[in-house]
């Protein structure tokens, strides 16, 4: 393990009319990292074996098994459409993997009829080096040229649910309310893909039956919380607005009707923040971080930490720790302040957090 204390000094804000108040976040310098897996370009996503290796999604199409000290890439990997933000994606093991073996994975794919690609999920074994019995549970579709919007995280809930999240893939006019059609939500399946029978949508014609909430823009963070089991996701909002959001069953989001955010030449998308029937945001970030990644800390490795909520910031780089009051985020801070762009975030089996930085690796983040 290579050694790199990360020198974190106090950021020097400015006051203007447009300066909001997570722009004031303090800078908190009593933190450092290990470097655990180096030189990575974007892992996108990681997860930890059960003998503490780790399987490491790089976002061009490696998936990489990292254990004492060597990667190792597998074989055996779909066809991945590798296009803006789209390529590997997450990777989650299965509640009972020491039992079944299986790992699940999102992508984009090119599979399909049209030009493109858009996100996919499927689930596969390791045998040696190899990806093997490979079982495609979703793609979405039409295909799109468009590299922007995949999603694409994965949880398991408590009761082995298989939950998923699909970004709107820039076409905001119409996918993220349009339930006939997939982009903008999240989705639920039983882990082999089928569709449970009591998904909310499964009796609207023509519905795409897996959808268990819509209305999303581009949600690349989810977590279980660690104490209600409730599902809680973050997704990017245009200039401003990026959100976290608890998931309800058949809850409505409201992209692109409802947000805090404008359009990236700073012009309107709606005059609306509420509307009834569509949920709010219980926290949301304006300017936007661009947040990627996301962790509760519910060990005890960092004190009076335990509870927060883990954000990445691609935008600013840095790892922003959420201090919470049951459902609402009453205090943030910069964590790693400078480190780079933050792309994914997992509590280890040892307790600890690891932090997947872009041009970086993995490194493991230590309170001094």
């Amino acid at each position: 393990m290579i050694r790199a204390l990360k020198t974190l000094s106090l950021a020097v804000f400015f006051i203007c009319l447009n300066t909001c108040a997570q722009d004031k976040n303090p800078v908190n310098t009593q933190n450092s990292y290990d470097i655990v897996v180096p030189e990575l370009t974007n892992p996108w996503a990681f997860t930890f074996l059960p003998d503490n290796s780790m399987l490491i999604n790089e976002k061009e199409g490696k998936l990489i098994h990292f254990k004492d000290q060597v990667k190792t890439e597998l074989k055996g990997l779909p066809e991945i459409y590798a296009r803006g933000q789209g390529g590997l994606l997450d990777i989650a093991l299965h509640p009972d993997y020491k039992t079944n073996g299986w790992i699940y994975i999102s992508y984009a794919s090119p599979k399909g009829e049209d030009e493109g690609g858009n996100t996919a999920v499927m689930r596969a074994k390791i045998k040696g080096d190899s990806l093997v019995e490979k079982q495609l549970l979703y793609k979405a579709e039409p295909n799109t040229t468009k590299g922007q919007h995949f999603g694409s995280r994965i949880v398991f809930d408590t009761s082995g649910y298989l939950f998923f999240t699909i970004g709107e893939r820039g076409e905001r006019e119409v996918n993220p309310q349009d339930l006939t059609r997939d982009g903008g939500k999240v989705y639920r399946l039983h882990d082999n893909g089928g569709v449970p029978e009591d998904n909310p949508f499964v009796e609207i014609e023509n519905a795409k039956t897996a959808i268990y909430s819509y209305g999303h823009r581009n949600p690349q963070g989810m977590e279980l919380h660690p104490e209600t089991k409730a599902i809680w996701t973050h997704e990017h909002g245009p200039k401003g607005g990026d959100e976290i959001n608890i998931i309800k069953k058949g809850a409505n989001y409201g992209w692109p009707v409802i947000t805090y955010g404008k359009n990236y030449s700073g012009t309107s998308i709606t005059d609306k923040t509420k509307k009834e029937g569509m949920e709010q945001p219980l926290h949301f970030w304006d300017p936007s971080i661009a947040p990627s990644g996301m962790a509760f800390i519910s060990s005890n490795k960092y004190g009076d930490w335990k509870g927060s909520l883990l954000v990445g910031s691609l935008k600013f780089s840095y790892l922003d720790r959420c201090t919470l009051k049951g459902n609402k985020v009453i205090k943030e801070e910069r964590l790693l302040d400078g480190i780079g762009r933050v792309r994914s975030i997992e509590q280890g089996p040892d307790g600890f957090i690891y932090v997947g930085v872009e041009n970086l690796g993995i490194v493991k983040l230590i309170r001094s």
